[in-house]
């Protein structure tokens, strides 16, 4: 058997745990090789009742530092966006594929993002699984590819269907398949070159965002 299959969080994630019990737990998982550089596991955040389930690529240095997701500037970006689409962020929950801060070191002490491979993303899954399992949203917004091609498969393309209604997966047998929204991830709208393409990425993020919030009130 190869590293790449035998690399899981399935064995870390004990059966019928709520949040909190989940969130202990994946403090101490080893399912692949990403906790042995992080700080610490970056677990979910949010109500646990939330019609909507955010989720972003991985957690970034300021989140692996302070152990929770979306508080660095993508965060803060995120929670003015979230506000002006009508989705407060104490009304979502919030968490990330990858739970473990995947980087590389650049002059010295910098930490700089990589993207995680499909492996990592694979062997992640068992904790999203267990989080849409326990939160039971009825929507999902996917922040970027690598959430995306989490749930809708590694076709799928943002740039083709960013700001659409599709249709998820379908999370345990009694549950309905997701109502899915693939949008960016706000890190690429604070790279963008100049502030006039800023503005313009921002609001493309805010009126994807208000797709579902469309979508939730005539639920």
């Amino acid at each position: 058997m190869g590293v790449a299959q035998r690399q899981s969080a399935a064995p870390f994630v004990p059966s019928g745990a709520g949040i909190d019990e989940l969130r202990e737990a994946a403090s101490g998982c080893r399912g692949c090789s990403l906790y042995r550089d992080a700080t610490q596991t970056v677990f979910g955040q949010g109500s646990p009742r939330a019609r909507l389930m955010m989720i972003g690529e991985q957690p970034g240095d300021r989140e692996d530092r302070q152990g929770a997701p979306f508080v660095g500037p993508a965060g803060r970006l995120l929670n003015r966006a979230l506000e002006e689409a009508g989705l407060p962020r104490d009304s979502v929950y919030l968490t990330n594929a990858v739970k473990h801060f995947k980087f590389e070191r650049v002059h010295g002490k910098q930490r700089i993002h990589k993207k995680p491979s499909r492996t990592e993303v694979v062997a992640c899954w068992p904790w999203l699984a267990a989080e849409l399992g326990v939160v039971r949203p009825e929507f999902a917004v996917c922040l970027g590819a690598t959430a995306a091609q989490a749930l809708l498969g590694t076709s799928f393309r943002v740039t083709a269907h960013r700001g659409e209604l599709l249709d998820g997966p379908r999370y345990a047998d009694d549950a309905d398949p997701l109502v899915v929204v693939a949008t960016v991830h706000p890190s690429s709208v604070l790279r963008a070159p100049d502030p006039e393409a800023r503005e313009d990425a921002y609001r493309r993020l805010v009126a994807d965002l208000g797709v579902a919030a469309s979508a939730m009130a005539g639920w």
